[in-house]
C-alpha cells in the first residue's frame, strides 16, 4: 500500500469518526470553563468558590461542535435556497 493510499484512507477514517461524533453529540464542553459555565475564583483564604458567569457559553457550560455549526449552516443555506415558490394569489 502506497503511502498517499494511507494518508487518505486515515483522513477518511478520522472524518468519518468525527461526523459521527458530531450527529450522536452535537454539543461538547465550552472551551472556556470547561464545562462549568462559570469561572473559579478564591477567597482571602485560599479555598474555590464561585466566579462570573461564562460569557462565551452563556453559563450553560455547553458550545456547538464546530462541524455541527457547519452542517446547521449548510442546511439553512440549503432550505433558504430551494423553497417552493408561492403561487401568484397567495400574498
Amino acid at each position: 500500500m502506497s503511502l498517499a493510499l494511507l494518508a487518505i484512507t486515515l483522513l477518511v477514517g478520522v472524518t468519518l469518526c468525527y461526523v459521527a461524533v458530531c450527529a450522536a453529540s452535537p454539543f461538547g464542553d465550552c472551551r472556556k470553563c470547561h464545562g462549568w459555565g462559570f469561572a473559579f475564583k478564591t477567597d482571602r483564604k485560599g479555598r474555590m468558590k464561585r466566579g462570573k458567569d461564562c460569557r462565551r457559553c452563556k453559563a450553560t457550560g455547553k458550545r456547538v461542535r464546530v462541524g455541527r455549526w457547519l452542517y446547521n449552516r449548510w442546511a439553512r443555506i440549503y432550505r433558504a435556497g430551494t423553497d417552493t415558490p408561492r403561487p401568484e394569489g397567495s400574498r
